[in-house]
């Protein structure tokens, strides 16, 4: 492909100075540099007149400005033909001016065929070619484009050129880095990330190069300033993938040390694929071409259970993971086993957590979750296996979208439903296949010499690759044994698996031959574990379902991993298979074994229940701990040991936890059932699991209604509504509030009351019904005075006069405020003084006492650094900040709300973040930074409407119009007109400013 790299057959470059003819200055008049510029811009199609005179005269166009235009224009014809142009390169229309350009005139042109060239390459795997491609196009450029043309509009669509520079620069590097060229870009790399100093790819990148040449201490310090500009620029941390980075960097992980070591190490989740794989190389080398030859990017791989195909999906995996260097990544969907499939949801935040993405950073909304996970894998060549899927629906929303990623999907079911993806049925192993196999397992000898025996083995275990190596395994372990005892065992063994009956073959026997060669206390064990329903147990756990000591347990376990009935995943941490564990579960659903069954499952519950209880001793608030269930261990020695793990072991049996509510209720555990969902609420609501949260309590409202227990029922709406709250869908929680006071209420329950009405305070507040809100407040008041209770008192005035402030009634707030201020100097409590203090600045800041304010706020200040407040103290720096922006000092403004937000995001106050950001963004506007401001604001709009926060959504919209009202009134009016319905949806006091503006804006 010619496309003349150095210009000379391009009549036209806009890659850097407006270029004509071969020459820069043969357009010299401002004006008609610019409409040239823009019929550039737009070539080959018209652009109206109203939009060149917007680009030449921007806001004051003169009453002659089209005929002015109209004289531009006959310039051009006339310089174009001196320089020896068709006359009819530049063409009229009605509605305005175009230019005719050929595929070689324009330099912009000729740089996106090139580089859409390269891509081609990178597709086909020629890297080689890639990157000479990828340097012509940038050869191309020769400074910014359009530099020096000032005209705003040019200025723009230029800056969308510029953009695509520097994304081809980073494509062309990601090559270079893949050829290992690392030397050769650090100078370059570091100039463009002094250019761009908040492009994060471009830093991994130099980062990269660094670290490839063995200077992992400049790696590290290129990330250092990286964080410090993000901090100080935008006020956010640098993104999960720089952050991965930064944590390979410091593990030496990115060194190339040698020939066969690469620049960019991939984050690999894949199970190790087993070294006896057998019977499948022909499918394998049709997937492997069909992938490699053909494109195929999407697998299903389906099949009866137990017949290979995780085996068979892993190995292709390790075949092709050359081709995807930058991410292997592997979730077991649980589609086809005890525990319930993970939602898309569950499973999509599982894969960015492999990703390296922090679980604050993990969207609570299922479509963010997915965006979050598109951008991670975007640009990426990552191999992505989704295990045992459940259907369909499961899995089409984790299908990345790019063309780079490889996706293998397994099920027990054919995915029929898939709009794309290659199927394969994988079938049984053919009896050669499953003997080699069972060869491989128990020797190849042992085996050759009782063909007849070994035929029989394998046909006795169904042709199943998981049931065959179960079989083997008794064969390796019993040297004395032959092949004939075996099968004659499998003959004359236990009950079939019914789900795995294949004609008149069964498995069944395999399992019972290796339950039957363990002792009867590991067998008791083994039947007990059935009943644990996450995937990961521990040893304490196994004790406790045991009723042993721990020491005598570990022995038993260790005997079921050596006989193939369990594996030990990690030290102390086992799994049962989803066949065996099945099998397992219907030994103890034996008649005889109901009691067995029964008092074990009363172990399991109490044991989970009670580690719950303890770690929420010691991470719920003092008033909220009588709502404990009061429980006393009967194995205190296993729950300290659990307990001492605090939230991480809330986290790490999350999903067996819920499944044990489930449990509880399905097996007649009514009190468990709803005493493990309250025990475990705390660490679900500051977790973000708020699905799990609603489930548990929804199941254990259900339970304690059945009951009759009203003081379970109350508690149960209360904590419910919680999760709703969190999730700014107020109705919702107010409904169940209202519903958890009246029984409260008839209960006498005083104490109960008074939280209840507090919370539905604060919900109605949330959700703009302030009249509501201070309604519930006033009840409270009225309870608390009652009960004579002065800190009570204080907390809830603290609270009143926050709703007050939001709703703009300020005479109120100043009478609560200075009320509130008198309790907690009578109390003593320095930190309600700081509250009260700095609601009183507040107030007299917005009723434009400003000297009063400063001095207020300024005391407040310095009482919630002395409590170590920072939520207090960001909420007093935005404050402050907003008084230097009003008073004409935006960049001091600036600074405290960076401070502010520093603060917020240390509490982890998700709010209070976009608070902090929107007020950073209007300080960034009046600094004259428009883009900036308008950037981060959106930013804070997606935020927001994710929380459903519609104070912030609304100052939010309020901010990118105020960016948007010169350069296009229409969008300002339009994103005014919505911030001005959330303002009075919330009652807010802005909603007066927008009217004022928006008439302006008429």
């Amino acid at each position: 492909m010619h496309h003349g790299a150095r210009g000379e057959r391009m009549r036209f470059g806009i890659l850097g100075p407006l270029r004509v003819g071969g020459g820069e200055a043969t357009v010299t008049a401002g004006r008609d540099r610019v409409v040239l510029a823009m019929l550039l811009l737009r070539a080959g199609r018209v652009v109206p007149v109203e939009e060149l005179v917007d680009a030449v005269w921007e806001e004051r166009p003169p009453a002659t400005a089209k005929a002015q235009l109209h004289s531009c224009v006959s310039r051009l014809r006339q310089r174009l033909a001196a320089l020896g142009l068709p006359a009819d390169v530049i063409v009229t229309d009605p509605v305005g001016y175009g230019i005719r350009v050929e595929p070689a005139d324009l330099d912009f042109d000729v740089f996106a065929r090139t580089v859409e060239a390269a891509r081609a390459a990178v597709a086909a795997g020629q890297p080689a070619e890639a990157r000479r491609h990828y340097r012509q196009a940038l050869g191309l450029w020769r400074g910014p484009a359009l530099s020096g043309i000032r005209s705003r509009a040019v200025r723009r669509r230029a800056q969308t050129l510029d953009e695509q520079r520097l994304a081809a620069l980073e494509e062309c590097v990601d090559v270079e880095l893949r050829l290992r060229q690392a030397a050769d870009l650090v100078d370059e790399l570091a100039e463009s990330v002094d250019r761009h100093p908040l492009r994060e790819r471009l830093r991994g990148q130099l980062m990269l190069a660094l670290s490839a040449m063995g200077r992992q201490a400049d790696a590290l310090a290129v990330y250092r300033e990286g964080r410090r500009i993000y901090a100080e620029e935008l006020g956010i941390e640098p993104g999960a993938a720089l952050q991965e980075l930064h944590q390979r960097v410091l593990a030496g992980d990115l060194a190339l040390g040698g020939p066969e070591n690469r620049a960019v190490a991939p984050v690999r989740s894949l199970p190790r694929a087993i070294s006896d794989f057998t019977g499948r190389q022909q499918t394998m080398a049709r997937l492997v071409k069909e992938i490699e030859e053909e494109g195929a990017r999407i697998q299903l791989i389906d099949g009866m259970a137990g017949s290979g195909k995780t085996t068979l999906a892993v190995h292709v995996a390790a075949a092709l993971a050359d081709r995807y260097p930058d991410a292997h990544l592997f979730v077991d969907l649980h589609g086809h086993s005890e525990r319930t499939p993970l939602t898309p949801a569950a499973a999509v935040a599982t894969l960015l957590r492999q990703l390296g993405v922090p679980a604050e950073r993990v969207p609570l909304d299922l479509d963010d979750r997915l965006a979050v996970w598109r951008s991670e894998l975007a640009g990426r060549r990552a191999l992505v296996v989704l295990d045992n899927a459940a259907g369909a629906d499961q899995v089409a929303p984790l299908l990345p979208t790019g063309p780079d990623c490889l996706v293998l999907i397994t099920s027990r079911r054919r995915l029929v439903g898939l709009d794309e993806g290659r199927p394969s049925s994988l079938p049984v192993l053919d009896p050669d296949e499953g003997i080699e196999l069972l060869g491989r397992v128990a020797g190849q000898e042992r085996v050759a010499a009782e063909p007849q025996a070994a035929a029989e083995v394998v046909r006795r275990c169904g042709y199943l690759p998981l049931a065959i190596r179960l079989a083997g395994a008794r064969l390796a372990h019993r040297p004395r044994w032959r092949v004939a005892d075996l099968a004659e065992r499998l003959v004359t063994g236990g009950g079939p698996l019914a789900e795995l009956a294949a004609g008149q073959r069964s498995v069944g026997q395999a399992f019972a031959l290796s339950y039957a060669q363990v002792s009867p206390a590991a067998q008791r064990l083994f039947r007990l574990l059935g009943l644990h329903p996450g995937v990961r147990f521990d040893n304490r756990v196994a004790a406790a379902l045991a009723e042993l000591p721990l020491p005598e347990t570990q022995d038993l376990l260790d005997e079921l991993v050596d006989s193939h009935l369990a594996e030990e995943v990690e030290p102390g941490r086992y799994r049962l298979h989803d066949l065996i564990r099945e099998y397992a579960r219907l030994l103890l659903a034996e008649a005889d074994r109901a009691a067995e069954r029964r008092d074990a499952l009363a172990r399991l519950l109490d044991h989970h229940l009670h580690v719950a209880v303890a770690i929420a001793w010691t991470v719920e608030a003092a008033g909220s701990r009588p709502t404990l269930p009061a429980v006393t261990p009967t194995r205190p020695d296993l729950v300290a040991a659990c307990a001492a793990g605090g939230r991480a072991w809330f986290e790490e049996n999350l999903a067996a936890l819920t499944a044990l509510v489930r449990l509880a209720e399905e097996e007649g555990f009514p009190a468990r059932c709803w005493q493990l969902a309250r025990a475990c609420w705390r660490p679900n609501f500051d977790g973000g699991h708020l699905d799990e949260l609603i489930e548990t309590h929804t199941i254990g409202l259900r339970v304690a209604e059945e009951l009759g227990d009203e003081v379970a029922i109350a508690m149960m709406l209360n904590y419910l509504s919680s999760a709703y709250y969190r999730l700014a869908r107020f109705p919702e929680a107010i409904r169940l509030m209202e519903v958890a006071l009246d029984l409260r209420r008839r209960l006498g329950l005083r104490g109960e009351v008074l939280s209840t009405l507090w919370n539905l305070g604060a919900s109605y507040a949330g959700n703009g019904e302030y009249r509501q809100g201070k309604a519930k407040f006033d009840e409270a008041l009225a309870l608390i005075t009652g009960l004579n209770d002065a800190a009570e008192l204080t907390n809830l005035q603290n609270n009143l006069c926050l709703a007050l402030l939001g709703w703009g009634r300020y005479e109120e707030a100043l009478h609560t405020a200075r009320l509130h201020l008198l309790l907690a100097r009578q109390t003593q409590d320095i930190r309600q003084t700081s509250h009260a203090v700095g609601h009183l600045g507040m107030i007299r800041h917005r009723m434009g006492d400003l000297a009063p304010a400063r001095r207020l706020l300024r005391v407040a200040l310095h009482l919630k650094r002395q409590t170590g407040n920072r939520y207090g103290e960001g909420e007093v720096r935005n404050e402050i900040g907003v008084m230097e922006r009003e008073d004409g000092r935006p960049e001091r403004a600036a600074a405290l709300h960076r401070e502010a937000l520093v603060a917020m995001m240390e509490v982890g106050d998700r709010i209070g973040q976009c608070a902090s950001r929107n007020l950073l963004a209007r300080a960034i506007l009046d600094q004259g930074d428009v883009s900036s401001a308008l950037d981060l604001h959106r930013r804070v709009l997606t935020d927001a409407t994710r929380l459903g926060a519609r104070y912030e959504q609304a100052r939010a919209l309020d901010g990118i119009a105020r960016c948007l009202r010169t350069s296009d009134p229409a969008a300002a009016r339009s994103h005014w007109m919505r911030a001005l319905a959330l303002f009075r949806q919330v009652e807010s006091p802005d909603q007066h400013e927008v009217v004022r503006l928006l008439a302006e804006l008429d």
